[in-house]
C-alpha cells in the first residue's frame, strides 16, 4: 500500500501503518533526507533476513540503523569518544553517518557481527515520526541491488512489490546524495565514505579527522 504523505489525511494513515508494520516484523519504506530507505525492526531478526532477501544481497554485510533521537545513541553503544559526540551535536540529524562499537549486550542479530554497527539520524520529518514510535529500524537503500537507489517511493516499489507493507511517498528527494560515513571507533575518527557532508564541515568540528581515500 502506498500513502501519500503529502496529503495530511494520508500521511497521518500512513505513519501508523508503517509504525504497526514494523512492530509486526514486516517491512516499510520511508523517506530520508538522502535517497528512500527500505527498513525493518532491528531487533526482529527474521524482519531484518526479510530486508536482505527484498534487496536480493542476501546477509553479506549488516545494514545501517536508523534513529529518531540522539538520546537513542546512547542505549547503542559501547562507548561514545568526545569526537563523535561533537560530530553528531553538529550534523545531526542529518546525513552523517557514524560508525560505533555497540553495547554486546544489544539483543539483535544484524548479519556480520563485527561488535560495530553504522547509525544515523535522519532529518526528514516522515523518517522522525516513524522512527520515534518504532524505535531504531535496520534501513537500507529502497532497491533492488545493483538497480538504482529509489528518489520516490513509487520508484522503490516498481523494485520491491509486495516484498513491502507500506510504502510513505513524501515527493522526490531533494538532494540524493549519500550520507557521510565516519568511523569513530579507532583513537581518530575516520571518513570511510565521502557524501553529503563535505570533509571540511567535518574538520571544522574535529580537525584532526582522517580521510580514508587519503591514507
Amino acid at each position: 500500500m502506498l500513502y501519500d504523505c503529502r496529503s495530511p489525511a494520508d500521511r497521518d494513515r500512513g505513519i501508523a501503518a508503517a509504525i504497526e508494520a514494523v512492530k509486526n516484523g514486516e517491512l516499510v519504506v520511508l523517506p530520508t533526507d538522502t535517497v528512500y530507505g527500505i527498513g525493518a525492526d532491528a531487533f526482529t531478526p527474521y524482519a531484518v533476513k526479510a530486508l536482505a532477501d527484498a534487496k536480493g544481497q542476501g546477509r553479506q554485510a549488516s545494514p545501517p540503523v536508523l534513529i529518531g533521537s540522539r538520546h537513542t545513541l546512547d542505549g547503542l553503544v559501547f562507548s561514545l569518544p568526545r569526537a563523535a559526540r561533537d560530530l553528531v551535536e553538529a550534523f545531526w540529524p542529518g546525513a552523517l553517518t557514524i560508525v560505533v562499537e555497540h553495547s554486546p549486550t544489544l539483543s539483535w542479530d544484524l548479519g556480520d557481527d563485527t561488535g560495530t554497527v553504522a547509525v544515523r539520524m535522519p532529518l526528514h520529518p516522515v523518517a522522525l515520526e516513524v522512527l520515534r514510535e518504532t524505535g531504531p529500524m535496520a534501513v537500507s537503500s529502497a532497491n533492488r541491488t545493483g538497480q538504482p537507489a529509489a528518489v520516490t517511493a513509487e520508484e522503490a516499489r516498481d523494485q520491491l512489490a509486495y516484498s513491502v507493507r507500506a510504502y510513505l511517498e513524501a515527493g522526490p528527494c531533494p538532494d540524493p546524495v549519500p550520507s557521510t560515513i565516519v568511523d569513530v571507533t579507532g583513537e581518530v575518527p575516520q571518513v570511510l565514505r565521502r557524501g553529503a557532508i563535505p570533509i571540511q564541515k567535518l574538520r571544522d568540528v574535529v580537525p584532526d579527522i582522517l580521510d580514508a581515500r587519503e591514507a
